[in-house]
């Protein structure tokens, strides 16, 4: 196992990019900023778990927002009618999210190409269909607004909601190691290859439904934490805001913008996307209604056709010219060569 040196760029950059993610809200204590930066958050989470669906197993989901809003309305009505903590019912609505993939997936992981993406759309319009017909239970179109308790961090309603911030971003965090293990080991490989080509996948013996369905209980799971943290943050939950085709748009969206099927992808899209649209909106929409929805098409035509990469296409080159220009690049050299030279000599002898 290889040992961490921070001498070595590739160790101390991220620790410092780290540091510079928790200190920013503090350092300007702007409540617009700070928003913007929250927001950037949940939908990096968002996309972190549509990422491992959509991107690495290549299957164009347009319907996450019926995990998202089961996490969401899980959580929510345990708090209302049970009193039960949200980062208890969190975990329960993330379990039922699982719950719910399974028959999605039964249904829908034989459909190909346009018709899984229409299938996945109608499932989240069931749903939110439902929430607005059982309005005796999910208070239907007029919604509800969360039980305030002032400074209850266990409903993760904090004073300046700095404390949702750093919750969000731990969440984000523990989901990108989580997609980097996956990536790192059988069920990542059978996942691009079932991305790649499903029919070869097959034919050497991959059971792409099972992959499938593994990946889409990860997916479900990460993307209903998503769905508890914003209701947490908007006070308010009701059906469109949490079944709507523009959560599952935004999660496409920042995973495709980012770098689809790449590890920090999402992230990079989330902090991309969310501060121009809040500009954008706060700028333009009281004059314009959707502004934003225009700034998005645009920079999507814009990736699509000129970086269909993504940012991280643009960016990861920049990153590891800079990193061999940093003190302490040559223990990276070094660590790059070793198992390289390990590599010769077993294949010498």
């Amino acid at each position: 196992m290889t040992r961490l040196d921070l001498r070595a760029p590739s160790v101390y950059v991220p620790m410092l990019l780290l540091v510079l993610a928790l200190v920013a809200p503090v350092a300007v204590p702007n409540a617009f900023f700070r928003s913007v930066l929250i927001e950037a958050a949940i939908f990096a989470l968002l996309g972190v778990g549509w990422n491992i669906l959509g991107g690495y197993a290549g299957q164009l989901s347009l319907g996450h927002a019926a995990y998202f809003g089961m996490g969401a309305y899980t959580s929510t009505l345990l708090l209302v009618y049970g009193g039960v903590a949200t980062i208890y019912g969190m975990w329960v609505g993330a379990v039922m999210a699982m719950l719910l993939s399974i028959p999605i997936g039964l249904a829908s992981f034989r459909l190909r190409g346009p018709y899984f993406a229409i299938a996945s759309i109608a499932t989240a319009e069931t749903l939110r269909l439902l929430a607005l017909k059982f309005r005796e239970f999910t208070f239907g179109a007029l919604g509800t607004t969360i039980p305030l308790t002032p400074n209850a961090p266990l409903n993760f309603l904090f004073a300046d909601k700095l404390g949702l911030y750093y919750t969000a971003v731990t969440l984000v965090l523990v989901a990108v190691a989580a997609t980097a293990w996956i990536e790192r080991n059988k069920l990542g490989f059978y996942l691009v290859a079932v991305g790649q080509d499903e029919d070869a996948a097959e034919a050497v013996g991959v059971r792409s439904p099972w992959v499938k369905q593994q990946a889409n209980f990860v997916s479900a799971f990460v993307s209903a934490l998503a769905g508890t943290l914003y209701v947490q943050y908007t006070y308010f939950i009701q059906p469109d805001t949490v079944f709507g085709l523009a959560i599952s748009t935004e999660a496409v969206l920042v995973a495709i913008v980012g770098g689809v099927g790449t590890l920090w992808g999402p992230v990079i899209g989330a902090l991309l996307l969310q501060p121009i649209a809040a500009v954008a909106q706060a700028q333009l929409g009281s004059t314009y209604a959707g502004a934003q929805l225009i700034v998005y098409s645009v920079i999507l035509l814009v990736v699509i056709l000129a970086r269909p990469s993504g940012v991280v296409g643009v960016l990861s080159p920049v990153y590891w010219r800079a990193l061999s220009i940093l003190p302490g690049a040559a223990i990276d050299r070094r660590r790059r060569v070793a198992p390289a030279s390990e590599v010769s000599r077993a294949s010498a002898a």
